[in-house]
């Protein structure tokens, strides 16, 4: 672990993109990208991925100085259809301009256009790790509306898993509404996953709705509204990711999974 020295004390030094998410500037994976592109300086020189930063070096941005915050801002919005989950405000109906918050806040995870729900927002790179690392097994509820009656069948294959995008899905819990309307809950964060999953067992979906997000849910909060998380739910997020898999670990275990003990070699990775 890095340190450094100031006036005999000892500091602990923090990775670049780590840094840059604290100051509520934007995700750690986005703090990368920046990074890559040329676009971070830590006292004038270009950064370089795993740039190490103490208290006293002078970060910028585009040429634009950050500084780290203190207070950690955690939210649950409910995202109407339409509205893209990006921190880009030249794409339009952008989640970042719609809420209109007066601090650099970044969405957790991801909703497409077209779905709707919770999602949560905060300037807290720490704890966007943390559930969004898919080895966490962080559940997140739905409420679905097909375009035709769903069977047993359906929601027996939902449940065991579907083949899509090169892969499986986790098996999950899903249930019978009513005719129309199924509740699914995943461990997982696939591209479309849901949408993905019922257009393999040919249907579409009409409505996604994501209603639940571990010990969050949707209960009161109406479409296009927000509110703070409390103390005791915030207490409860850290509870249930405070075994949660790290980028680095959840990397080394993508990795194993890809090697042969029997052959003492690597596979190479799908593309």
């Amino acid at each position: 672990m890095a340190v450094i020295m100031y006036n005999c004390f000892m500091e602990e030094l923090v990775r670049i993109n780590k840094y840059i998410s604290d100051t509520g500037f934007c995700s750690r994976r986005e703090a990368d990208r920046l990074v890559e592109d040329g676009c971070v300086t830590v006292n004038g020189q270009k950064a370089e991925t795993g740039t190490k930063i103490g208290s006293r070096d002078s970060v910028k941005v585009r040429n634009k100085l950050i500084i780290q915050k203190n207070n950690k801002i955690y939210m649950a919005f409910n995202k109407p259809k339409g509205i893209t989950c990006t921190t880009d405000e030249r794409e339009k109906d952008n989640i970042i301009s719609y809420i209109g918050y007066k601090e650099r806040i970044f969405p957790i995870g991801r909703l497409d256009k077209m779905s709707e729900g919770l999602i949560f927002l905060t300037n807290d790179g720490d704890i966007v790790n943390k559930i969004l690392r898919a080895g966490n097994n962080h559940e997140k509820e739905y409420i679905v509306t097909v375009n035709k009656p769903i069977t047993n069948d359906f929601i027996t294959k939902m449940s065991r898993g579907v083949r899509i995008l090169k892969t499986r899905t986790l098996p999950c819990k899903t249930e019978q509404i009513n005719k129309y309307k199924f509740k699914i809950i995943l461990t997982q964060g696939l591209n479309r996953q849901i949408r993905r999953m019922c257009e393999k067992l040919g249907y579409n979906v009409v409505k996604l709705v994501r209603t639940r997000i571990m010990n969050i849910s949707l209960k009161g909060i109406k479409p296009g509204q927000w509110r703070y998380l409390t103390d005791a739910e915030i207490k409860i997020i850290n509870s249930l990711s405070a075994n949660s898999i790290k980028t680095e670990e959840a990397s080394n275990l993508k990795s194993r999974k890809y090697y042969h003990s029997d052959k003492k070699s690597y596979n190479r990775r799908p593309k």
